[in-house]
């Protein structure tokens, strides 16, 4: 039965699902408790919220809406709703059924992921899937529902021919390598529809990064447009319905800085298998303090991401790189996206390892896609960077997502509070420590602060002096250097001592 409501629009953003806010006294006699999912439904239009009771903010007759959902939909005050209350979704008994310790079949996670993506499940209920993934291993079969699941309940994209994809799994600090490898390649012909997250355990993803130089968010239309226009774009996964579960899921895993590996695999295969990829390269960092910590971890993904590869008929080859060291100089969104242009520009500052883990990534898909043969990707894929066929085409893909395609590396405004760290005594940089790297931007405002991170003026191997300036915090304001600052009395980004011989 439903009931009829007027909207009170309330000037209050939660950041979290859709929540109404309903009379205490009014809810009970609708028999609805706070927690509950209702529908309203106007003008052919309906959304699911959680309802939430009050005794003071709306009066009897009145429904109130958030900023989350008047923002984004077109809805006039005093506008009368339809209200039906909802129950629960079946997809709680799935997620009770994992908690348990059962397998789930594809039904049962395509409910999961649809009822995620619609918005039934709420941010606790979505957590609780979430976690479940921390208390029993996925089975490569359940792995698959999960990819075929999650692809198959937002849009498909379709191009022709081969369509090439590299990625990295992240977890390493700056690694910005997708923003160079991806003009690389596209600069030599291949296709590549790049949809991108953005950071969950670190400083900057790289449409955080390349949200810097251009607009990332599309509808699949529009990258359709772009990607048959110029071959290639950098755009955000979660701003179309490409595996719409996905975003809502990282939301949920961001406040903890936890993300599954099953749920690091899921991710990535589904968007791919959602933009029609047929050979995909996979950057996988390993190192003691990336997200991939050792080998042995390092060979199991391995083998589930070419399992799932098998699955849906993509060629892939996954590069394991044991890494001591982030890459690039900059980590945070802004100074990410100076590295990106140095590398491209070619200028004399540029960061080496950038550049040349970015080229070797490219060979590998040059030979993968037989665009090269064997052993000849990484030159062929250097030569587009020195030539400058890669900065043209980044460039015209800047352009086609509404950026400034001359743009030049001093051009991106960083934080106006800086704070520079000396060493304290002379040596050899013997360890690097990315967590505390991620820890310290993230402290600084990363990634919602584009202009907050940390530059490396040195990095590990280099030999320092006493009083050489080590590194660089960058934040908009003073009270997060502040906060920085006293992070690191009690860790070290940088560990300074003798070299073994």
């Amino acid at each position: 039965m439903p009931y009829y409501l007027k909207i009170k629009k309330l000037d209050i953003k939660t950041g979290q699902s859709n929540i109404a806010l309903l009379h205490a006294d009014e809810a009970v006699g609708y028999g609805i408790r706070a927690g509950d999912k209702i529908r309203i439904t106007w003008q052919n239009k309906n959304i699911i919220a959680e309802a939430n009771t009050t005794t003071k903010r709306v009066k009897s007759g009145q429904i109130g809406l958030y900023r989350d959902i008047w923002e984004k939909m077109t809805i006039s005050p005093n506008t009368i709703v339809e209200v039906h209350f909802l129950e629960r979704a079946k997809s709680i008994q799935a997620i009770r059924k994992r908690l348990l310790g059962k397998k789930l079949n594809y039904q049962e996670f395509y409910q999961i992921f649809s009822d995620i993506a619609n918005g039934i499940l709420t941010r606790t209920e979505t957590t609780y899937f979430v976690a479940s993934g921390f208390m029993r291993e996925y089975t490569n079969e359940e792995l698959y529902y999960m990819t075929k699941a999650m692809a198959e309940t937002g849009e498909m994209l379709k191009f022709p021919g081969i369509v090439a994809d590299k990625h990295s799994v992240g977890g390493l600090a700056g690694n910005r390598t997708t923003m160079v490898a991806i003009p690389i390649l596209a600069s030599l012909g291949l296709t590549i529809p790049k949809t991108s997250s953005r950071a969950i355990t670190s400083p900057a993803g790289t449409s955080d990064t390349m949200e810097v130089l251009a607009n990332v968010s599309f509808s699949a239309e529009d990258i359709r447009k772009i990607v048959k226009k110029i071959g290639a774009c950098l755009v955000w996964g979660g701003g179309l319905n490409l595996a719409p579960a996905d975003d809502k899921i990282l939301k949920v895993s961001y406040p903890l800085s936890l993300e599954p590996y099953s749920k690091m695999l899921v991710s990535i295969m589904a968007k791919k298998v959602a933009t029609g990829v047929t050979h995909l390269v996979i950057d996988m960092p390993v190192g003691p303090t990336t997200k991939i910590p050792d080998m042995k971890i390092a060979n199991d993904l391995i083998k589930k991401f070419k399992y799932l590869a098998r699955r849906f008929n993509i060629k892939i080859k996954v590069i394991a790189i044991k890494t001591e060291d982030p890459v690039g100089r900059g980590v945070g969104p802004a100074l990410e996206a100076r590295d990106v242009l140095r590398v491209l520009q070619q200028r004399d500052n540029y960061p080496a390892d950038l550049a040349n883990k970015s080229i070797h990534l490219s060979g590998e898909l040059l030979e993968l896609t037989g665009k090269a043969k064997k052993g000849h990707g990484a030159s062929m894929a250097w030569r587009a960077l020195e030539s400058g066929d890669a900065w043209k085409k980044m460039q015209e893909i800047i352009k086609e997502q509404g950026g400034n395609s001359d743009v030049k590396p001093n051009d991106i405004v960083l934080g106006a509070y800086k704070k520079y760290f000396a060493a304290l005594k002379s040596g050899t940089i013997i360890f690097t420590d990315n967590k505390a790297i991620n820890t310290i931007a993230r402290i600084l405002g990363a990634p919602f602060d584009q202009l907050a991170g940390v530059y490396l003026n040195k990095e590990f191997d280099d030999q320092v002096k006493k009083g050489e300036r080590l590194f660089t915090l960058y934040a908009r304001s003073q009270e997060r250097i502040k906060l920085a600052s006293k992070a690191l009395e009690k860790m070290i980004i940088f560990k300074i001592g003798r070299k073994k011989l």
